[in-house]
């Protein structure tokens, strides 16, 4: 098929969301309470989440219908395109055929709004009077922003402090669609006055920054709280792009051999891939399916798998999942939508069960991905994207050596507009590799163990 672009049109919209649940190779193991380490039942989550998303999250039921009224907002971006990449095929001189899956066209510039709206729309239903989340590199913050603003709910954003100061212009859209936006950690919360009074010039990490959003959530009724990825619903609402695809690639005729997207908690990559699966385990497909990170922090490919909080102050439900340790730290790496120290529980269990293989890679030659697919396609992709691009460039050259004609897809989550001073950092030569030490994880291992 010779078309740059594959669209569906409204009508062809997916209904419902696909839930893995009841299509995983083993069970999940359940979340456990922080204060007890008992199994979490539906009233332990309620402080924090409307009840609907809290049937979603523990759900075994494999389709969930879409609301109207989340589709009549998805629909002013989606369906997204199902993009060839021909021109970045011909300068790598390469037999596989490149897609990527365009979700850059959404007004946050990303995936993210694809479970933001639906959150706020549940939110809304429940009644709630505000909102509080965390956001790495403002993508999610942005998101969510922008569908409490559709749902006229107030909104409060805390960012991680290095990425609100690298990145000014994600702040301000938060604050374009009326959310307030702190950085992390701050001194409006318990969590974040702790944290200060160890380290005042703290660089922030999202655990800190959910510490913070769970915190004020936790202490009034009428604030509700928002993850923008890890947790089983948030998964499912990203499905939505998925199974877009696989209606794209029967109109071109296609299916993919290899499905590649970048993983900080999980929902992108999850959303692009889940669909397929169920395929892969049945042996129905031979598709492989590459989840890349960065070597700065690297959960999938180095962390443990272990019973972990999801944030540093330990407020949050212990998942079973593959981590760092939720007192890591992370590099200030410019990726910062990767920089979370676990993964989500589903993603962790289909790399443990190898189902799904991880791969990390350098900043350096993710910006050098970059800047080729940037040349070639146009497009500039934000640095969480890149990953993915790397590794699709480096399957698209095994082809080139060996002939293979592959399907190859791209996860592409998010536009690099507001990503500039990263390009420019690293077409000045200010971007160098750091890859995390030995001795961190194994710190990690010993205070994790605890928690078995």
């Amino acid at each position: 098929m010779d078309d740059n672009k594959i669209f569906l049109s409204e009508s062809e919209m997916p209904q419902a969301w696909y839930n893995i649940n009841p299509d995983l190779p083993v069970p999940l193991k359940p979340p456990l309470h922080p204060g007890t380490g008992q199994p979490l039942g539906p009233a332990d989550l309620a402080p924090l989440f409307p009840m609907a998303l809290i049937e979603q999250e523990m759900s075994m039921e494999r389709w969930i219908d879409i609301p109207d009224e989340v589709m009549d907002v998805l629909k002013i971006w989606r369906p997204s395109p199902l993009q060839r990449a021909f021109r970045l095929e011909k300068a790598l001189g390469t037999p596989a055929r490149i897609y990527y899956k365009n979700e850059s066209v959404s007004p946050a510039g990303s995936h993210k709004p694809n479970t933001a709206v639906a959150q706020v729309y549940y939110n809304k239903q429940e009644g709630v009077q505000r909102i509080t989340t965390e956001t790495g590199a403002g993508q999610w913050g942005s998101a969510l922003a922008f569908s409490c603003q559709t749902f006229d709910i107030p909104c409060e954003v805390y960012m991680v402090r290095v990425s609100y100061e690298q990145k000014p212009y994600r702040r301000l859209l938060m604050q374009t669609w009326g959310a307030e936006c702190y950085p992390s950690p701050s001194d409006r919360t318990e969590a974040g006055r702790a944290i200060l009074a160890e380290d005042p010039d703290s660089p922030g990490s999202l655990g800190m920054a959910i510490s913070e959003a769970v915190e004020l959530a936790a202490k009034d009724e009428g604030t509700k709280y928002s993850l923008g990825s890890v947790l089983n619903h948030v998964l499912l609402h990203q499905t939505i792009t998925g199974l877009e695809m696989k209606k794209q690639f029967e109109i071109a005729g296609d299916y993919p051999d290899t499905i590649v997207g970048c993983v900080g908690g999980g929902s992108n990559f999850a959303g692009f891939c889940f669909p397929y699966l169920k395929e892969k385990m049945d042996g129905k497909r031979d598709i492989d399916i590459i989840a890349v990170e960065p070597t700065a922090c690297p959960t999938l490919t180095r962390g443990l798998y272990s019973y972990d909080f999801g944030d540093t102050a330990e407020m949050t439900p212990l998942l079973k999942m593959l981590t760092l340790g939720h007192k890591f730290v992370p590099a200030a790496i410019h990726a910062g939508g990767l920089r979370y120290h676990g993964a989500a529980p589903q993603v962790s269990l289909l790399v443990k069960e190898s189902v799904v293989e991880a791969r990390a890679v350098a900043q350096t030659s993710v910006f050098e991905a970059a800047l080729l697919f940037a040349r070639t396609e146009g497009h500039l992709p934000a640095p969480e994207t890149s990953h993915a691009i790397r590794v699709a460039i480096d399957e698209a050259n095994k082809c080139k050596e060996t002939g293979e004609e592959k399907c190859i897809v791209i996860g592409y989550s998010g536009h690099g507009h507001f990503d500039l001073g990263a390009y420019e950092n690293y077409l000045s030569g200010n971007i160098t590799d750091y890859a995390l030490p030995q001795e961190e994880i194994d710190a990690a291992e010993q205070y994790l163990c605890n928690w078995e």
